[in-house]
């Protein structure tokens, strides 16, 4: 099942947060940041971290694609 987190990236940059900045201020690890970059699948505990924090929900970063 294809993943895009191409809505947390634009999210990223109109609250003016770089991703070493999320990755400390949600406390989840470099791995995972490098898995969201690759668009490959993260434990739903890292996805309520970086909800928490930028003060949104999970529609908000992420988007699954139809595997057509």
């Amino acid at each position: 099942m294809p993943i895009s987190y191409n809505r947390l990236w634009k999210l990223m940059i109109d609250k003016s947060i770089n991703k070493t900045k999320l990755r400390s201020q949600a406390g989840i690890s470099s791995n995972a940041m490098a898995k969201l970059g690759k668009n490959e699948s993260v434990q739903v505990e890292v996805l309520v971290k970086i909800c928490n924090c930028l003060g949104c929900t999970m529609d908000d970063i992420m988007e699954i694609l139809s595997e057509e």
